[in-house]
């Protein structure tokens, strides 16, 4: 519960966190967010870790002469690459290993052969939006390795992906981090910057209900009459 507690006000005040970071570690600071960058995208295990957050902060301590920004930015993006590459082909690798029955405690065949179906026609939008969506932008290149998408494919969008999620987080920080009323209000900036990036998987979740409830009411008809 204390970990849990500490994590939460950590994620919450990650400007004055980030600041004691850079006081106490000086240069150390850029090897410490390539970590955690490469960790959250990289790691299925750990999804948790701060990912836009992260980058907005980056940003705006970049704006305040503390951080090189373009150092920012080519470190975070490199570390963002190999970690989604990294993730494919543990997902690539152990997949067939762990799904290869039928009928697993883990996984089914069938999930398998979905996820590869889903992949192959949605794969490029996949990759790409999940960036933007926290604990889903740790799973979807894992799962795309279990799914066999091409690599040649699959690295490209990486790097599309990679490229558009960087930019856009780290340079929302930079011009926009250190106004005052963000300053001021940035616990609530971050929570905002969470919620609008869980809002694809929650429309997704909502239009795939709806869906469900679609399909269900012919055969439910069907049912009555009979």
């Amino acid at each position: 519960m204390e970990f849990f507690t500490q994590f939460i006000d950590i994620f919450l005040h990650l400007n004055k966190h980030m600041e004691t970071v850079i006081q106490d570690y000086g240069t150390w600071v850029y090897a410490i967010l390539f970590l955690i960058v490469f960790c959250e995208t990289g790691l299925v295990v750990t999804p948790f870790l701060p990912g836009d957050s992260l980058l907005f902060a980056a940003g705006a301590f970049a704006a305040l002469g503390q951080l090189d920004l373009a150092l920012i930015f080519v470190l975070l993006m490199v570390a963002a690459v190999i970690g989604d590459a990294l993730n494919y082909w543990i997902g690539s690798m152990l997949g067939p290993k762990v799904f290869q029955k039928e009928d697993s405690f883990f996984f089914k065949r069938s999930y398998l052969d979905k996820t590869q179906a889903f992949y192959e026609k949605y794969g490029g939008k996949t990759i790409i939006i999940a960036r933007f969506v926290p604990i889903v932008r740790t799973f979807a290149p894992f799962v795309a390795g279990i799914g066999s998408m091409k690599y040649r494919r699959f690295f490209l969008y990486n790097i599309i992906g990679a490229f558009l999620w960087i930019t856009v987080c780290t340079f929302a920080g930079y011009f926009f981090g250190n106004i005052p009323v963000v300053q001021k209000n940035f616990e609530l900036v971050i929570l905002g910057i969470i919620f609008i990036s869980v809002l694809p998987m929650g429309f997704e979740f909502l239009k795939s209900r709806a869906e469900k409830k679609r399909a269900a009411l012919p055969s439910a008809g069907s049912g009555e009459q009979a």
